[in-house]
């Protein structure tokens, strides 16, 4: 156990969904600007911008590494340091934990964390080769139709096979999902979805079904991160990062010797190590989520689903509103909308929103101490992230 060192005091983001008109620069600007407002700071008191990857426009992800961000948000020659962090979708944890060791070591005061694309706006077959190849080795997997769909349903089935989970209690962890979507202004999808409606639509890979795949939006959101000393001078609802655990377990998917598990287990354990808390101590998951499985992977392994298989867990109820133990209160990538990189980012910030008091309807009553994971490619790593607002 540590002392927590860093500490998020500020969060902003746009809503998601598919909007042409507006630009990845707008989007990045509006949500940086909201984070720097929701912190009482201004543009030239932040010395470290740092932007994540965006996949839908080569350009602005150069603009990004080039420093547009200083420049559009007024911080010429008074940020130091402009650099991009991007590890696909574990972005939101590895983002952070870079955060943290920069103010930790004294390198930086304020850092803003920035993350804005459009991949839900690509033309449609653009955005399915996209998200279709990301990941999937050229050489040993691509040439026999492997795709990111397959990586998803083979974890799936593994998962299944080894935990008995029903295709039900799978089709469950959507309809828990959108039931937090639906009180997320947002939130791409916020109508109504059951389980039969789920098991209904059309088979992608099996086991998997449309309204179990990715769901592309346009998003962006970002946050501010400072050391312990200062945060609680910014904000009167700092959010302390209190552990960290990560396991990096493949790149071919071949290569992963435990697919239904992943690194998961030997991450929380990190985590709980490092923070000092244990899973009796959380009060909210926040769990990466673009096939349902990876959330049931990490309920299992972060020991929250109290002695239950988390299939069963979810499908009772337990992690929707007003549940034992709420889980990826914003929709998560399955309702509010897969932004890329960006989709475990909006997770991450949802969880900072929910300790700092702000989620409005959603929020989760007396909420103390979170745990939020993320993994990027092809599930390559497995990343927990412990939270809390106390040091």
């Amino acid at each position: 156990m540590r002392a927590a060192t860093a500490a998020v005091v500020g969060i902003g983001e746009v809503p998601t969904g598919r909007f042409p008109d507006r630009s990845e620069i707008e989007a990045a600007v509006l949500s940086a600007a909201a984070a720097l407002r929701d912190a009482g700071l201004s543009p030239r008191d932040i010395d470290v911008v740092i932007p994540t990857g965006a996949l839908a426009s080569r350009q602005f992800n150069v603009d990004l590494v080039f420093s547009r961000l200083c420049e559009e948000l007024g911080m010429l020659r008074s940020a130091a340091m402009n650099v991009q962090v991007m590890s696909g979708g574990a972005t939101s944890s590895t983002m952070l934990a870079v955060a943290e060791a920069l103010v930790s070591s004294g390198t930086a005061k304020r850092i803003l964390c920035v993350h804005s694309d459009k991949v839900g706006s690509l033309p449609p077959q653009r955005g399915v080769d996209l998200f279709a190849t990301t990941g999937v080795s050229e050489e040993w997997e691509r040439p026999y139709g492997h795709n990111m769909n397959a990586v998803g349903a083979m974890v799936s089935r593994r998962y299944m096979h080894e935990t008995k989970t029903s295709e039900e209690e799978l089709a469950a962890v959507c309809v828990s999902l959108r039931e937090w979507a639906k009180l997320n202004p947002h939130a791409m999808y916020r109508d109504d979805l059951t389980v039969e409606q789920v098991l209904n639509s059309k088979m992608i890979a099996t086991p998997l079904r449309s309204r179990e795949c990715n769901m592309l939006a346009d998003g962006a959101a970002a946050y501010i991160v400072a050391p312990v000393a200062d945060a609680e001078a910014i904000t009167s609802t700092p959010v302390y990062v209190r552990g960290h655990g990560s396991l990096v377990t493949h790149y071919t998917l071949s290569q992963d010797t435990d697919l239904a598990n992943l690194g998961f287990p030997e991450a929380a354990r990190l985590a709980y190590q490092d923070s000092g808390l244990t899973p009796e101590d959380i009060h909210l998951a926040a769990c990466y989520d673009a096939y349902p499985v990876f959330a049931l992977t990490a309920m299992d392994a972060l020991g929250l689903c109290r002695g239950e298989r988390a299939g069963a867990f979810v499908a009772a109820g337990h992690t929707s509103p007003g549940g034992v133990m709420p889980m990826t209160t914003n929709g998560g990538m399955l309702s509010q909308g897969h932004t890329g990189v960006g989709g475990g980012i909006a997770v991450l910030v949802e969880a900072f929103r929910q300790l700092m008091g702000k989620a409005g309807e959603r929020q989760v009553p007396d909420a103390v101490n979170a745990v939020e994971t993320a993994s990027g490619g092809t599930w390559m790593d497995s990343h927990v992230t412990v939270l809390s607002k106390e040091r």
